[in-house]
């Protein structure tokens, strides 16, 4: 059968570039409502599906499960290094855009538990580069004298407490838990929500 090719102007444009970066980033979000829903063992192919792509388009991007666990949980990174960056950011309102995080990601909550290298965990390189710079954006906010600038090891020390106490069936839930556990350690959080520019 021969295919009779359409008009120049009934043809879809080909937009190269710009839509694989369109398909990243829909692939990206997807991960991260399908991984909050399901887990992280969640089908690739549930992933795909809320994205509005093929699964083609999916192993273009990523070539396993782990590379797209890993875009997620680089993107949240990037957030809050984004939040520590931006004009007036203060500590308050970048741990807002932390818990943000950590309460809508459990696989982000063990990146922020990485120990340091050479320990019995077990945990990846790159999960332990992730929560390192987690701390570098959240350090360069603390004021001298803050409470949780007292000892190298408690802002991270923190970060995991509150990370641990981040349970529940419902992201609200999780918020609230994550909330009272900054109050008593007697720490201001900002308003919790996900930076935008």
């Amino acid at each position: 059968m021969t295919q009779r090719s359409l008009p120049d102007d009934r043809r879809p444009a080909n937009e190269g570039p710009r839509a694989a970066a369109r398909n990243r980033a829909a692939l990206v979000a997807a991960a991260r409502e399908v991984y909050a829903e399901s887990g992280l063992t969640a089908p690739l192919s549930a992933i795909a599906r809320r994205a509005g792509v093929g699964q083609g388009v999916l192993y273009r991007h990523f070539p396993d499960r782990a590379a797209v666990a890993i875009a997620v949980l680089e993107e949240n990174v990037r957030q809050i290094e984004r939040a520590a960056a931006a004009d007036g950011a203060d500590l308050a309102q970048v741990l807002g855009v932390l818990t943000w995080h950590q309460t809508e990601s459990a696989a982000f909550v063990s990146v922020l538990h990485a120990e340091g290298e050479g320990s019995p965990s077990g945990i990846p390189a790159y999960a332990l580069a992730l929560s390192r710079r987690v701390e570098r954006a959240l350090r360069r906010l603390l004021p001298d004298g803050h409470r949780l600038a007292a000892e190298p090891d408690d802002l991270m020390i923190a970060v995991g407490m509150v990370s641990g106490a981040v349970t529940g069936p419902t992201r609200e839930q999780r918020e609230r838990r994550a909330l009272a556990a900054w109050r008593l350690l007697g720490v201001e959080v900002g308003p919790v929500r996900p930076f935008e520019e």
